[in-house]
């Protein structure tokens, strides 16, 4: 008998916290430009579109490399390619850390944007190790410190670069990677691969998902000033409807293709992938706007905080957002994902609602920020794992990363109709937005979030334990 049928080991909670650790490492990592874009901006000289390239080209790396690694992963094994994206994501951070210019600052940034791939590969590896009870708060705890990471990262990084410098504020998750990656590789067994197919890499399609995914993230990226450019948006609407229209005659016919729109096609599949897009908008709108709030000077309707103080105003969210993974883990499990999903939302449009109602007090943005970020972790790890019990273990990878792209899709549509709010919110003359502009943000955000319930009515109420 080939040793590949022996039964998987089971892992204990030393291998599940390196694979945590690893979450917050590379969390941390993927969230420290935003914060500091307006100091890279002065330091290497960059423009008003060079800064949003950068802000986004890692997004853009992740969201084409998570089906790839989801893919992958079921085919060759989890472990195997988690630790080779890893070292990718290494010398990104390196490069990053040790950039003197903007070029260099890209490259680095394309790198570490294979990150994002690590999620999918870590479940898994949960699943193939853990019985499906465990798996689901395992999986909930990885996502949810994923996501603390990040807040940690946004935290840290203006401090960091203010009293260190900008090189230390990569240098230092990158240290902690590496670190993190010694560990999984030490502690967590070998997965056997899931499949063995002889029919190759998909690159055609590979090829087509890239250019629809680069050319809607540039389209996000350039649409705050599409109202000037008429004829450039109309040329990415056509580029971007032959991509999609290309790939998906492509995935249709090959015979192992790199995404399976049979897959997307389940209900439980793009039921998720469409709660957490919407989920994500919602969520990027407050990540956005929240902080632009508390900067706005105290003389008008703001607070005038600086980057520090606004990174201590963020620490409730953060807080919130690292519980809220293995309470969704543990709620999906005993509730069902349903249950979490709806009560995750509402918690959400009422705390939009609110913050677009009510932001006259630092206390009305720390608590309404930390309600999202609660809601938001419970919402997309309830999906996340739903959908990573819903198929077979062999397509775990690729299920979940389509829910993961769907993820960073989100985030950027978010942004990006924040960002277009303020600017057409920006009387003549001034650099601050007039107040009823981030009403209007909170208040689309609410009412997008809202529409997610029409969804979450046809969401399986997943098993109960």
């Amino acid at each position: 008998m080939s040793a590949t049928l022996a039964p998987p080991v089971r892992i204990g909670k030393a291998a599940v916290g390196a694979l945590g650790l690893l979450a917050v490492a590379t969390g941390a990592l993927e969230s420290v430009v935003t914060p500091t874009l307006p100091l890279l901006q002065r330091e290497l000289d960059m423009s008003p579109a060079e800064g949003a390239l950068l802000s986004v080209v890692l997004l853009v790396t992740g969201a084409l490399v998570t089906p790839v690694a989801g893919k992958f992963g079921d085919r060759y094994g989890g472990k195997r390619v988690l630790i080779r994206l890893m070292a990718v994501v290494c010398a990104g951070g390196l490069v990053s850390a040790l950039a003197p210019n903007l070029p260099l600052l890209l490259l680095g940034q394309v790198l570490q944007g294979a990150m994002v791939g690590a999620l999918p590969l870590s479940f898994i590896l949960v699943r193939e190790h853990l019985p499906e009870g465990e798996s689901k708060v395992a999986i909930g705890v990885v996502s949810g410190l994923f996501v603390g990471g990040g807040m940690a990262g946004t935290l840290a990084a203006g401090p960091v670069a203010e009293g260190l410098s900008r090189h230390w504020m990569f240098a230092l998750p990158t240290i902690a990677v590496i670190g993190a990656t010694v560990l999984v590789n030490r502690l967590m067994p070998h997965d056997a691969p899931s499949r063995s197919d002889d029919a190759g890499v998909d690159w055609p399609g590979l090829v087509l998902l890239s250019g629809t995914l680069v050319t809607l993230m540039l389209l996000l990226a350039m649409a705050p000033d599409m109202g000037s450019q008429p004829l450039v948006l109309g040329a990415l609407v056509v580029v971007l409807g032959a991509f999609v229209t290309g790939w998906t005659a492509v995935e249709r016919r090959a015979a192992s293709p790199m995404v399976d729109l049979r897959m997307l096609a389940r209900p439980q599949v793009w039921q998720s992938c469409v709660l957490t897009f919407v989920i994500c908008v919602g969520t990027s709108v407050a990540v956005y706007l929240v902080p632009q709030l508390f900067a706005v000077p105290a003389g008008e309707y703001g607070f005038g905080a600086g980057a520090t103080e606004i990174g201590f105003f963020l620490l409730p969210g953060a807080v919130a957002a690292s519980l809220a993974g293995p309470l969704g883990g543990i709620g999906a499990r005993r509730f069902g994902s349903r249950a979490v999903v709806v009560a995750g939302t509402g918690l959400m449009v009422v705390a939009l609602i609110a913050l677009a109602a009510v932001h006259t007090e630092i206390w009305h943005l720390v608590i309404g920020k930390a309600m999202i970020a609660l809601a938001n972790g419970l919402c997309v790890t309830a999906m996340v794992t739903s959908t990573a019990t819903s198929v077979d273990r062999s397509d775990t990878g690729i299920a979940t990363s389509l829910v993961l792209v769907a993820r960073v899709v989100g985030y950027a549509v978010g942004a990006q109709v924040s960002g277009a709010i303020l600017t057409a919110g920006t009387p003549s003359g001034s650099d601050v937005p007039a107040e009823s502009a981030f009403v209007t943000g909170f208040v689309i955000a609410g009412a997008v979030t809202a529409l997610s319930l029409l969804v979450t009515r046809n969401v399986s109420k997943g098993p109960k334990e």
